[in-house]
This record gives C-alpha cells, structure tokens and sequence, in this order.
C-alpha cells in the first residue's frame, strides 16, 4: 500500500498542473467565444462547428484594432468614440473606470504588481507578501498621516481575488524577488520558494 500510495502521488503531481492548465484555457477560450455574435459564429458561417473558432476570430480583431488604432487615423477615430461614451452618463462612469485600470495593469510603461513586498498583515507577527500598485492620492491622501503605498494582497491559491490595502511606507519592505516568483510562492501556498526550490520547514 505505500508503494500504490506513493504512485498516486507521483501520478497527481503530474496530473494536477495539467488539468488546471487546461481548465484555465478552457475557460479563457469560453470567455473569447461567449463575446462572438451569432453571425459570426461557424455555424452561421460555415454550417457546422468548429471548435475554437470564436477564439482566433476574437484574437484577431484584437490584432486588427491595436493595428488600426496605432496610426493616426485610427487614433483619431478612437478619440471620436471615446468622446460620444464620455457624454453618457452611466456609460462614461463605468467606461473610465475601467479603462483606467486596464491602461494601468496592460500598458506597456505600467506601473501595476511593479515591486513584490512584505510586510505585517493581518496582524503584528504575521507577514505576508503584496505587490506595490502605487501610492494614494488626491483626498485620500490628504487624510492619511505620513507617506502610505498601495499594495495588493493576492489570495492563495487563486491571485485574482484579493485585498487592497494603504500601508505606511515604512512598515513595507521591498523585496528583491521578481513579480513572477513571488507570485508563484503565494500560488503554490509557500511550497515552492523562490529559486525554485521547495520551502524547508523549521
């Protein structure tokens, strides 16, 4: 039985990464697709299904769009459209929130998940790793006593959930690691340390 227990183990260990790979594709596959009109769907257009279809047509207007809108032309049509969303009432508020956020997170120059950090969270004595987004500003700002950063907590073992918090400045220490192996330490749950490496217990 340690022998068949062991095997599985080792069968898990190369099933699990698998699994939830394909599972996140399939869902950004079904997301793409969901966003495709019926007309444009292969079933409309060729009669029959085609699996993945609506995902290369989503990536390709993609394409098109980023390719239209960078010459000036297309910036300037662009700058048109944005114009008529902004005179929208409820249309404008949620238009410019989220489009602030995307310039932020996707733009090239971003300053978003620049620099992994620790500090003491949820209590004194424990301590967690975030990421600095920035700094606060305008009212918030002006309330806080001395200089504060943004930081987001990340949940384990799902990233995209998480908390956002406004920590002093000097409680937040910078760490050396990169975005991405700090990331994968909060993912794998303090598992796979940074290097590499398996965390050593005490």
């Amino acid at each position: 039985m340690p022998v068949l227990k062991r095997y599985f183990i080792t069968g898990l260990l190369v099933w699990i990464p698998i699994v939830i790979t394909l599972w996140v594709l399939g869902m950004v596959v079904s997301t793409f697709e969901s966003v495709v009109p019926g007309f444009l769907t292969s079933e409309a257009l060729f009669g029959r299904h085609i699996p993945g279809f609506g995902f290369v047509l989503v990536v390709a207007v993609v394409i098109l769009t980023g390719l239209f809108t960078a010459n000036l032309l297309g910036r300037k049509l662009f700058e048109i459209w944005e114009g008529l969303l902004s005179r929208i009432p409820l249309v404008r508020t949620i238009y410019n929130s989220v489009k602030q956020v995307s310039d932020t997170v996707l733009a090239p120059n971003g300053q978003a998940f620049r620099k992994a950090v620790l500090f003491q969270y949820p209590r004194a004595g424990c301590w967690t790793i975030g990421f600095l987004t920035g700094s606060p500003g305008g009212e918030v700002a002006s309330l806080l006593p001395g200089e504060h950063v943004s930081v987001y907590i990340p949940t384990t073992p799902n990233p995209t959930s998480g908390f956002f918090l406004m920590v002093p400045r000097s409680e937040v220490f910078e760490l050396n690691m990169s975005v991405d192996a700090a990331l994968k330490y909060i993912v794998s749950m303090g598992v796979v340390a940074p290097g590499g490496m398996p965390a050593r217990g005490n």
